[in-house]
């Protein structure tokens, strides 16, 4: 079963810009579109983006769309999410696992068991 790590997370102010990445090292990671997902403080967990195997479709949720980008380097097994102008409700625990994806659409979570994810904060 791919297992996938989230990384790079951290605290930032307001319009600040972090990158995620998400990683496995199974040789099998090509094969699979990675999805990242967001879950706020006291909230369910949200699909926010993701990426086909051979990076030909993405999908961004409304609220992230002109900030967040995604990408991916088979080659080094790793997922990555650019994160721009970060807003205080993008706090929250980011993490990653292979989905669904088209260009309108994500799934909700991962094939497999969540994964731990990593903490971003964004606060003054």
């Amino acid at each position: 079963q791919l297992q996938l790590v989230a990384s790079g997370g951290g605290s930032v102010q307001p319009g600040g810009s972090l990158r995620l990445s998400c990683a496995a090292p199974e040789s099998t990671f090509d094969y699979y579109a990675i999805g990242w997902f967001h879950q706020a403080p006291g909230k369910e967990r949200e699909g926010v983006s993701c990426i086909s195997s051979k990076s030909e479709t993405t999908y961004y949720a409304g609220s992230v769309k002109g900030r967040f980008t995604i990408a991916r380097d088979n080659a080094k097994n790793t997922v990555y999410l650019q994160m721009n102008n970060l807003k205080p409700e993008d706090t929250g625990v980011y993490s990653c696992g292979a989905t669904s994806c088209t260009g309108g659409a994500m799934g909700r979570g991962p094939f497999g068991s969540w994964g731990q994810g990593t903490q971003v904060t964004v606060s003054s």
